[in-house]
């Protein structure tokens, strides 16, 4: 894409501010029931009601994750979303066995990876300048960014289906290895973790488990 220059990059840099000005002066904080359904109130999942998620869904679901912000723009994460019975049996081989019937019983299940050549779409992406030479041949910085961008992206992704009406419930019992085996052979993507993706049945839940305080995690300097 041709990089704005000029009048043109005034023009465009005005209406992005006046847009961020507009919706926070919409709305300028959250409610607290939208706060306890997205984080504070939210529960992991691990059973589900037999109910489908449409592809619509999900495709919304992308939208909103793919708004949220990476450095440089990277966007490094890659969603693969494993509905299919044959999917599912392909997944089922990674698992430890106690996450199988959580992942077979939820109707979706979100591979999250990210592409260590995320760079090579940098011209796209952040076309201000030419930033592909920062990882060119730097095989442990694409790893390092990938890896921790795409976990960002992974949690925009579970608030957005929250945001949604879904449930979710995100999982790392697994082999990633075995999951780069069965679905990115001879690529460039890497798994990072799963996310079950429904309507949940509450009735599996347990009392929600304690947090830190502030002043056990946190601290001034």
């Amino acid at each position: 894409m041709d990089t704005p220059t000029g009048s043109e990059l005034e023009t465009l840099r005005a209406k992005a501010q006046a847009d961020v000005r507009a919706v926070r002066g919409a709305k300028p904080v959250l409610d607290d029931a939208s706060i306890d359904m997205i984080l504070r109130d939210a529960r992991s999942h691990y059973a589900w009601q037999d109910k489908p998620v449409s592809n619509e869904l999900l495709h919304e679901i992308y939208e909103i994750t793919a708004s949220g912000p990476t450095s440089m723009n990277t966007c490094p994460a890659r969603f693969i979303f494993v509905t299919s019975d044959e999917g599912k049996q392909r997944l089922a081989k990674s698992l430890k066995e106690k996450n199988i019937e959580k992942m077979m019983s939820a109707p979706v299940t979100a591979i999250i990876a990210h592409d260590l050549e995320f760079w090579k779409e940098l011209p796209y992406l952040f076309p201000h300048e030419d930033r592909r030479p920062f990882f060119e041949g730097k095989p442990e910085h694409c790893e390092a960014t990938a890896f921790r961008n795409g976990t960002l992206q992974g949690a925009y992704f579970m608030i957005a289906a929250r945001a949604l009406g879904l449930d979710v419930g995100a999982m790392s019992g697994f082999s990633n290895a075995i999951v780069d085996e069965e679905f990115f052979a001879g690529t460039t993507l890497k798994s990072n973790f799963l996310c079950n993706l429904g309507y949940a049945d509450e009735t599996a839940l347990f009392q929600k488990l304690p947090r830190f305080s502030f002043d056990q995690a946190c601290s001034f300097a």
